[in-house]
């Protein structure tokens, strides 16, 4: 049954989309929309652009661009604004990362090389295999996100941008558990005056943005929007937030082949993962401390999707291994392998293996625009909160306390293009498909 559509602010003026680091996945996102809008590319991976959405019975025969449906903005209408740590302009991170081949990046050398970064928040604490160069100086953590908030708002005020929104692109930080700090807004505040050790550059960024009402995304498994006191922040502000994590390379093969397993009800004995990246991501990953917070995002995924509790006759007892291994030479260009040990009727084993040959950043570039049209639209949709609808494009979606995540993909789909049927009014699909056949 159709409800009544929500009230949506049409998107009017420019969006603002703050990126706090401008290494590979930044530098890649930007050149791209940049070429896109001059023709000179199309939006390969990006549902917001290319994607489709069926609305009513299969006999009506309506599946309009999810563009058409939902009122996104522009790409015209997009400005772009970096934090890093690192002074390069866009133009030179882009050729730095070597994602993008030199020659298409000359036909966009103007508009990226007006990009300059403001300076970074940073703790070596948290990014032990990075040295930054351009970094904010303050008394306390308080100082620094005041800092942050006045770059803000002077972008706002430069760029002409009439919404903002703000999405952590940045290196992960070393593994953090939630402490009595995190526990709520005063105490995060009074941590922040007090330089607590716990606060990590990254609430700082998502504290700033989320007292002035921008969305936030987190692109990393740090922590981040993923504690009390800035999940209250949100919803005292009436802001949506989502991370966390992109889902890129090997755990986005992991939760589309992880359901065909367990749809087909085919056991699990072992699935063995490693990568080799040579990009400054794989360089911050070979410190232990930032690899285990990477860790935990991408072992949670099979856990979840096959439920070994209501199937151990399946997967009680399947070893999951990952590893990542930092190779210069392979750059952006990220090899996964996976050696995956399943068993079927009577209990027979065989194997599958997968080599990955991806390019890190020319898969998470769509995501990032994808994040920051949908992180607008629910702004102005007054959405807040956590926007699990997108988990769609993380390896740890958020989700409210004590709810566990949907990682399947396919899943995870439904209740993004649901949810989009849901704000325009439409029936939302089920599949079911009986009233063809009575």
């Amino acid at each position: 049954m159709r409800t009544a559509p929500t009230d949506i602010a049409p998107p009017d003026g420019k969006l603002g989309i703050l990126l706090v680091g401008l290494g590979a996945v930044s530098s890649t996102f930007i050149a791209g929309v940049e070429l896109i809008r001059r023709g000179m590319g199309q939006a390969i991976g990006s549902l917001t652009q290319l994607g489709t959405i069926r609305l009513g019975k299969r006999t009506e025969r309506r599946e309009p661009l999810i563009r058409d449906f939902v009122p996104l903005a522009d790409l015209d209408d997009l400005v772009f604004g970096a934090w890093d740590i690192f002074p390069d302009d866009a133009y030179q991170a882009a050729v730095r990362a070597g994602v993008l081949d030199a020659s298409q990046l000359e036909q966009v050398r103007e508009p990226l090389s007006a990009i300059r970064p403001m300076p970074g928040v940073f703790d070596s604490n948290y990014v032990r295999r990075l040295r930054g160069k351009h970094v904010k100086q303050g008394p306390s953590k308080w100082d620094l996100a005041q800092q942050v908030r006045r770059d803000i708002e002077r972008f706002r005020e430069t760029s002409g941008a009439s919404r903002l929104v703000v999405l952590w692109c940045g290196s992960t930080e070393s593994y953090l558990r939630p402490t009595a700090v995190h526990a709520s807004l005063d105490a995060f505040e009074a941590g922040l005056r007090a330089n607590d050790a716990d606060i990590a550059p990254s609430m700082i960024y998502a504290y700033a943005a989320l007292t002035l009402g921008i969305p936030f995304a987190n692109g990393a498994p740090n922590l981040t929007v993923d504690i009390p006191a800035l999940l209250d922040l949100a919803q005292q502000r009436r802001v949506p937030i989502c991370g966390k994590d992109f889902k890129t390379g090997q755990t986005l093969m992991k939760t589309i082949l992880a359901p065909g397993f367990k749809a087909r009800m085919l056991g699990l004995t072992g699935w063995f993962s490693t990568n080799i990246l040579g990009n400054r991501d794989g360089e911050v990953l070979d410190e232990p401390a930032s690899f285990k917070t990477k860790e935990e995002s991408k072992l949670s995924v099979l856990d979840v999707i096959l439920n070994k509790e209501r199937h151990p006759e399946l997967y009680a007892n399947y070893a999951h291994q990952v590893s990542i291994h930092y190779y210069p030479p392979r750059g952006d260009n990220k090899e996964g392998w996976d050696n995956i040990d399943i068993f079927g009727w009577l209990g027979y084993p065989m194997q599958i293996k997968v080599n990955f040959l991806c390019r890190d950043s020319i898969l998470a570039a769509p995501l990032v625009l994808d994040l920051a049209l949908f992180l607008d639209l629910a702004g102005r949709a007054g959405m807040k909160g956590i926007q699990e609808w997108l988990s769609f494009y993380f390896k740890s979606p958020q989700t409210a306390p004590g709810l566990y995540p949907e990682h399947d993909l396919f899943i995870q789909l439904m209740k993004l293009k649901n949810t989009l049927r849901f704000l325009r009014g439409e029936d939302l699909i089920t599949h079911l498909g009986l009233e063809y056949y009575d």
